[in-house]
């Protein structure tokens, strides 16, 4: 039996992987240092499904730790990390930007370090389709994102450099995938999809950056989930985008969001923050070819399982704080 490191075990994409390498026989350790960035209760709610499998460990900590990362190194043999965890959130990132290096750069070292120390020969990374930003459509993994535009996207940057020096010296096998406006059950409370189904069904208005043509690339989790778990494959060193490849405006993913909750919404059109992108689209073509992935699930049916989920727990789910 496979055992793999899973860092950021608790967040939203997280939790999927760990519930998608359990299903399929792998032996999960899950470290998160459940920080209140967001509330928490989401992250123990995750958390709660994944400790019903017997062969998922769970470890209260933080990668940013290097003796406790050790520890943990020390006691299991693992034959992968996957490095989920991470500060995420591009406007929170301006007035913390300390904590987005320590987490995203320093972290990441400290993994790569006991990745090195013990031999551990594959290492998933999680990134952004933020570094994108400037860059001319479909996104592809050859262009130069040497320009970030937040301390978010900066931090991600120097992971992804510091995974390739890695490589580079110690024969370590990277992947590095980047992600594109995940969302579904049990979302991040910060992110739109599922802010803007709660402003909704509770007849509060919208807090709206912009007037809703800028359009993402929309992936629904469980997509992102199954091709990180492909990327464990032996690759070398390589950036690999995971996107839906099909962007829709941010007006038809709340109108989508309507017709599921049937209630219209309140709108509170704000100014265009400096630090968002206009558009996002991923050309997939190198993880279909490489990993042979695609993102499955439209965005219809991915906001309407969304949503279901949302209803079936909002006993709970509607004292999340914002």
């Amino acid at each position: 039996m496979r055992t793999i490191l899973l860092t950021g075990a608790a967040g939203f994409i997280g939790a999927r992987v760990g519930s998608m390498l359990l299903a399929q026989g792998v032996r999960v350790v899950g470290i998160d240092n459940m920080n209140d960035y967001y509330d928490t209760r989401m992250k123990k709610y995750r958390l709660t499904a994944l400790k019903a499998h017997k062969e998922f460990t769970f470890i209260k900590g933080d990668i940013e730790d290097p003796a406790a990362l050790g520890v943990v190194f020390k006691k299991y043999k693992f034959d992968a990390v996957m490095n989920l965890a991470a500060r995420a959130g591009v406007r929170y990132s301006m007035k913390n930007p300390y904590v987005y290096m320590t987490t995203n750069g320093n972290g990441t070292l400290n993994l790569l370090e006991q990745c090195r120390a013990h031999g551990v020969k594959k290492f998933v990374l999680a990134s952004t389709s933020s570094l994108y930003a400037g860059q001319k459509m479909p996104f592809k993994e050859s262009l130069p994102v040497n320009t970030p535009i937040s301390p978010y996207a900066a931090s991600k940057k120097a992971a992804e450099v510091m995974a390739y020096t890695y490589h580079y010296l110690y024969g370590i096998d990277v992947s590095v995938v980047r992600y594109f406006t995940v969302y579904g059950p049990a979302g991040r409370p910060d992110m739109s999809v599922f802010r803007f189904i709660k402003w909704i069904d509770e007849g509060r208005p919208m807090e709206l950056f912009g007037d809703g043509s800028q359009s993402r690339d929309f992936t629904y989790v469980d997509d992102i989930a199954a091709g990180s778990i492909k990327a464990l494959k032996r690759v070398g060193y390589e950036v690999i985008n995971l996107g839906g490849s099909d962007p829709h405006d941010i007006n038809r993913m709340i109108a989508l969001i309507e017709k599921h909750l049937g209630k219209k919404a309140l709108r509170n059109e704000m100014p265009f923050h400096k630090t968002d992108m206009k558009a996002t689209w991923a050309d997939t073509a190198k993880a279909k070819k490489l990993l042979g992935w695609t993102a499955k699930v439209s965005l219809e049916k991915g906001i309407a399982r969304t949503v279901d989920w949302y209803l079936a727990n909002k006993k709970w789910v509607s004292k999340i704080k914002l």
